[in-house]
């Protein structure tokens, strides 16, 4: 099932993604009142609900379409005329793991990790498909694009084993992990340069994991104003998204809702040579797609005070 939150009236609303179009599900549940148990109407709600929530949901969804079957059902409506927010909208945690692709280690001159390299970015960070990001041209000339996958954790973990560790997850999304690497570089701390607003666009979809299958067999990229830059398989990862997640439980508690961004493969910025190197610019577009996940597309914008 393919998730996703948009904004209608200023408010966030769940809508289910179909063939036939985006269910809306508050609308749908004012026209088709719900034949089964209760019917989630926020992703967190469905995310905390687990295997339960998503059974509820998945056989809602199904009930409304049937239902629209024939009629011009105000519940569904055009993806293209939405305005979406992140697809996960108030993670506990967005963790990040630094120098996980094995190229892209190699195209920045940086020893291979012997442990997953954790960082973490902030709330402010988050935006939606479709959404302008600043680049805060005032502090920084050098902001970079990473495609990377997120694992959404579903279930509370703490000392998790590797075999058991992808039945903690709810599902996987794209994120541009966007880093201003003066900034990244300026301490042995690379929060700041991860952490100006916007710099997490999250999405599309949410989409759960039976959908989505081995996380660590998906093509990734990353395409700017039409080229494509960053072209791999998550299967470069260092330290595999089953190995992260264990990791990740052994020194702190993930809930519900946590995000986990698995670093990036090669074909950044800061892998080229310096003569070569051009950093994002007012008027970009950049896309990041992964295999099963979508395409999530953003337009760069200088900040104006």
């Amino acid at each position: 099932m393919k998730l996703l939150t948009f904004l209608l009236n200023g408010q966030q609303q769940l809508g289910v993604k179909t063939e036939q179009g985006v269910v809306h599900i508050a609308s749908a549940l004012q026209t088709v009142p719900a034949a089964g148990a209760s019917v989630p109407q926020d992703v967190h709600e469905v995310i905390d609900g687990g295997a339960a929530a998503i059974s509820a949901l998945q056989a809602y969804v199904e009930q409304a379409l049937s239902a629209a079957e024939g009629n011009a059902a105000g519940y569904l409506l055009n993806e293209s005329d939405l305005t979406l927010a992140p697809c996960v909208t108030r993670p506990n945690k967005i963790i990040c793991v630094g120098l996980n692709y094995r190229k892209h280690a190699e195209e920045t001159n940086a020893p291979i990790p012997q442990f997953p390299i954790l960082f973490n970015k902030f709330n402010n960070t988050l935006t939606g498909h479709g959404a302008e990001v600043p680049l805060p041209v005032k502090v920084t000339s050098k902001v970079d694009y990473e495609a990377e996958l997120v694992i959404v954790i579903g279930k509370e973990a703490k000392y998790v084993d590797k075999a058991n560790a992808l039945d903690y997850v709810f599902g996987y999304c794209n994120v541009n992990d966007l880093s201003a690497r003066d900034l990244q570089m300026r301490t042995h701390q690379w929060l700041l340069g991860k952490s100006c607003d916007g710099f997490s666009p999250l999405g599309p979809y949410l989409v759960t994991a039976d959908e989505v299958g081995n996380p660590n067999d998906l093509g990734i990229r990353c395409i700017v104003n039409g080229e494509v830059r960053q072209s791999s398989n998550t299967s470069d990862m260092i330290f595999h998204c089953d190995e992260i997640v264990c990791y990740i439980s052994q020194h702190m508690t993930l809930v519900p809702g946590d995000i986990i961004l698995t670093g990036t493969p090669e074909g950044v910025v800061l892998g080229l040579p310096e003569d070569k190197q051009i950093y994002l610019k007012d008027g970009d577009i950049v896309t990041i797609e992964i295999e099963k996940l979508g395409s999530l597309t953003n337009k760069m914008v200088a900040e104006r005070a």
